[in-house]
């Protein structure tokens, strides 16, 4: 079943199920949000765009301080040096970006950020130095620190990329009054300004990614203890439901056969006709008890599923049963890569086909019935759509009422325990359409 479009009601999609019964909806496509949403990515996209752009920059600045360089002192004896300078500069730094990002990780807030690997501090001093000789040849080339103070600080921890970003700083600021041959405070003031700035806004970034990053870890662990909870919460409503059952049909049936039992034996000697007759009931009750003791270890272990054949087989097997000369159950499979699935998974969506279909016969009043089971790489998806009467959804009760039975509570329950979600849409006179999602990973 495919989820709903904006503005698009309940109404339209069970009728389209009620008409298109015979045909079973195929699901195709369909994603599991929870479990994608909890893979992040070691580099965020905005990131790497601000790294791109960090080094289109150095390259632009580099190759602007060359053609600069080249214009006004091509003629120069020094020239061959101050490029041959330049070119060692730019693969060095292309060097030191292919081997890898920056080696100081997203940490909280407060947290100690450890230093790097020694090659990537060889891979920073290296271009320090080789940037420093080239400034004092060329002065020109001194703006070029300006991707270099990112390169610092996404390498080293605070403190040390404080301080080797004044250091380039410096040189910038006495490059620019080499240049102007005189001193000017705009010259000082500028580059320091820039420096600053940029570290500022670096220093932000960081920051506010780290809080993000530790924001997604604090919603993943709590969505998983909010998922292992809820297993656990369906793990005791299904022993309730059947310590239940049990209490109201064989340990009453068990104690029954005790008093009867007693009673015979006292009225043995007295009234020999009257004790076969104590006797006679307990074997009664006994015979009843062993029945339901039966239908309980049907209900725990599928004799369909026992059989081997897997679900799909044991579907077929269910429609086969299901159907009548009133009803009428086709089965679709869509299960393109044959994934073998876990056996509470399996035993889960079998019982669900089979509380779904009880209810069709009893409830719904249909003539066609489809059960259509569509497996995806993260999640299993069950769809159980009829033609009936139908029935308001928002009626039904949300938490099982520990009565027995195939109802609506009690295959919430299972699908809640593995972590699934229940979906029904249906409306008086237009049919009704079940799907249950269980991922195939379940969460720890």
């Amino acid at each position: 079943m495919t989820r709903r479009g904006p503005g698009r009601g309940n109404n339209g999609r069970v009728r389209r199920a009620s008409a298109q019964v015979g045909r079973v909806p195929r699901v195709a496509g369909r994603r599991c949000a929870v479990c994608a949403s909890e893979q992040v990515p070691d580099g965020e996209p905005d990131a790497r765009r601000l790294v791109a752009v960090l080094h289109v920059t150095f390259f632009l600045l580099l190759g602007s301080s060359m053609a600069r360089f080249v214009q006004r002192h091509g003629g120069e004896a020094r020239a061959p040096w101050v490029l041959a300078l330049a070119v060692v500069l730019a693969l060095l730094y292309v060097a030191g970006s292919w081997r890898g990002g920056p080696a100081v990780p997203l940490l909280p807030p407060g947290a100690r950020v450890p230093w790097p690997p020694v090659r990537r501090l060889v891979w920073l001093g290296a271009v320090v130095v080789t940037w420093a000789v080239l400034v004092e040849r060329a002065p020109s080339f001194g703006w070029v620190a300006v991707p270099l103070f990112y390169a610092a600080l996404r390498t080293l921890p605070p403190p040390a990329a404080y301080a080797l970003v004044t250091v380039l700083t410096v040189f910038v600021i006495i490059a620019q009054l080499t240049l102007a041959q005189r001193f000017d405070l705009d010259l000082v003031i500028g580059p320091a300004a820039v420096a600053a700035f940029a570290t500022s806004v670096f220093t932000q970034m960081q920051r506010q990614a780290a809080r993000q990053r530790a924001l997604i870890d604090d919603l993943i662990r709590t969505r998983r203890e909010l998922a292992a909870a809820e297993r656990r919460a369906g793990t005791l409503a299904e022993r309730q439901r059947l310590s239940m059952e049990i209490h109201d049909s064989l340990a009453q049936g068990l104690s029954s056969q005790r008093m009867l039992l007693q009673a015979a034996d006292r009225t043995w000697d007295a009234d020999p006709a009257k004790a076969r007759g104590h006797v006679r009931t307990a074997a009664s009750i006994a015979e009843h008890n062993l029945t339901e003791a039966r239908r309980f270890v049907h209900d725990l272990a599928p004799a369909d599923l026992a059989r081997g054949g897997g679900l799909p087989q044991a579907l077929r097997a269910l429609a086969e049963r299901g159907g009548d000369d009133r009803l009428t159950v086709r089965v679709h499979i869509d299960d393109p890569g044959g994934v073998v699935l876990p056996d509470p998974v399996r035993s889960a969506l079998l019982r669900i086909a089979q509380g779904a279909l009880a209810n069709v016969r009893e409830h719904a009043g249909a003539t066609t019935a489809a059960l259509t089971l569509t497996v995806l790489d993260d999640q299993v998806v069950l769809d159980v759509a009829d033609d009936g009467r139908g029935f308001d959804p928002a009626a039904l009760p949300e938490v099982p009422s520990g009565v027995r039975g195939h109802g609506v509570p009690a295959i919430r329950a299972r699908v809640r325990q593995l972590g699934g979600t229940l979906t029904i849409e249906s409306a008086p006179g237009e049919g009704a359409v079940l799907t249950a999602a269980i991922p195939l990973e379940q969460p720890q």
